[in-house]
């Protein structure tokens, strides 16, 4: 009993206005905080802090008062270093949400090898209690203690599961549910892997795939009974979250087998009550509908195999869906185009190009979070932007350029780094900085 008290004491509880892991509190990229500005001041949102940090595309978690964030600071390449490697150390950053002044580093070397983009870490560190859950690029999987950074226990998942980094890096967010900690791996019956989220032990293990791509698992419920949705490189599947026993599997694209090589699985499986749905750039949405009893699926609708021509169903590379008022928005991946879509059918209803000035960009990709009736999204451009997405048509309230891009892709300057929205503020990185916007009304 004295043990359970301690427990209960040294834990650190996640405000509202918290950002702990990928798309918030409830992983459903619902911003809930009142008192938000309803338009930009003239020369932008008020910059409260500004801090350097080194490459990266992880997006921030922030929790009772700190943020975490992920970087790399790449060495010069040994001499003895084998062709496509790259030494570096990967660093997970703690810092002050109000001063951005660093409060603890944990660091650790790591040679990145034979994977694209190696600017730095993907995946959003994600925070439960007092203890922070980071994945490195390369398959470094730490829990932390969020005090002081000290590791409680950690996994290098390409050699604990003898399976190797997808294309692109590890990128699939980490979540953390029901007392484990629940990762997209890879290989033979390995490809989701369960583990006791205090001690790192192993839980349980599920499914095959020889490319586990990069969307991040999340939480359903149907008739009573939660299933963890997990979207892997040739399949969606429903999964008993305390056992990994395999609940339901549809293939995506229909023929089972991945059109494009290597797989482009990102997008985050958005949930909507009985309904779930995915997309991709090359093989468009599937949507799913959940039994009553929590047991099985079936397929609503789904793209027509169109691959290599376009899908006609919200073809979407990055940017995760927004579900409301009966219909799907995304962007689409070979415009930048905003698209409205049916929900019961994937019909497209509208489309515009307003989100990047009018113009196609190939691959264009945004942030963007339900803030009450509006939506705070921020463009691979730099953009932060309030709008209103409604079945007739696409309104924007107002706009700020907050922050200058750095990389590139496809001939346009890219940040693919992702906000969070936390106590009335935006906090945001580059390749060179990291920034925090207030969005306080008043």
């Amino acid at each position: 009993m004295r043990a359970l008290l301690i427990s209960i004491l040294i834990a650190v509880p996640a405000s509202a206005a918290d950002w702990p892991q990928w798309l918030g509190p409830n992983r459903d990229g619902v911003w809930n905080e009142d008192g938000i500005l309803e338009t930009f001041p003239k020369d932008g949102p008020k910059v409260l802090w500004r801090k350097p940090i080194h490459p990266g595309y992880t997006g921030p978690a922030v929790a009772a008062g700190k943020v975490y964030v992920m970087d790399r600071i790449r060495k010069e390449p040994a001499a003895y270093a084998p062709r496509g490697q790259t030494p570096g150390n990967e660093r997970v950053l703690c810092l002050d949400a109000k001063t951005g002044e660093t409060i603890w580093t944990h660091e650790y070397d790591r040679v990145y090898a034979r994977v694209d983009r190696p600017m730095g870490p993907r995946s959003t560190p994600t925070v439960d209690g007092d203890r922070v859950y980071t994945l490195g690029t390369m398959g470094d999987l730490f829990c932390l203690k969020v005090s002081d950074g000290k590791p409680v226990w950690r996994k290098y998942l390409p050699d604990d599961y003898k399976t190797k980094p997808p294309v692109w890096g590890y990128s699939a967010h980490l979540l953390v549910h029901d007392g484990l900690v629940i990762a997209l791996v890879g290989g033979e019956k390995k490809a989701v892997v369960a583990f006791d989220k205090s001690t790192g032990e192993e839980k349980w293990t599920a499914l095959s795939t020889a490319d586990v791509g990069y969307a991040a698992p999340v939480i359903a419920e149907a008739g009573g009974t939660k299933q963890l949705i997990v979207w892997l490189s040739d399949k969606l599947c429903g999964l008993n979250p305390k056992t990994g026993a395999v609940l339901w599997t549809h293939a995506h694209p229909a023929q089972g087998k991945k059109q494009m090589t290597p797989a482009v699985s990102i997008v985050t499986p958005k949930v909507v009550g009985n309904r779930v749905y995915v997309s991709s750039a090359y093989d468009g949405a599937l949507a799913i509908k959940l039994s009553d009893d929590g047991k099985g699926a079936d397929v609503d609708w789904r793209a027509n195999d169109t691959f290599p021509k376009t899908p006609e169903k919200l073809p979407v590379l990055m940017t995760s869906l927004i579900a409301k008022d009966g219909h799907l928005y995304g962007i689409a991946a070979n415009t930048g185009a905003v698209v409205c879509a049916d929900a019961k059918t994937g019909a497209e209803v509208w489309t515009s190009q307003d989100l990047f000035g009018g113009k196609d960009a190939l691959f264009g990709s945004a942030f963007w979070v339900e803030q009450g009736n509006r939506v705070f999204c921020f463009t691979d451009a730099g953009d932060l932007v309030i709008l209103k997405l409604m079945p007739k048509k696409y309104e924007e309230l107002s706009r700020a350029h907050v922050l200058d891009p750095i990389g590139a892709d496809r001939g346009r300057k890219v940040i693919w780094s992702h906000p969070a929205f936390a106590n009335k503020t935006m906090i945001v990185r580059n390749e060179k900085e990291i920034v925090c916007f207030s969005l306080a009304k008043g």
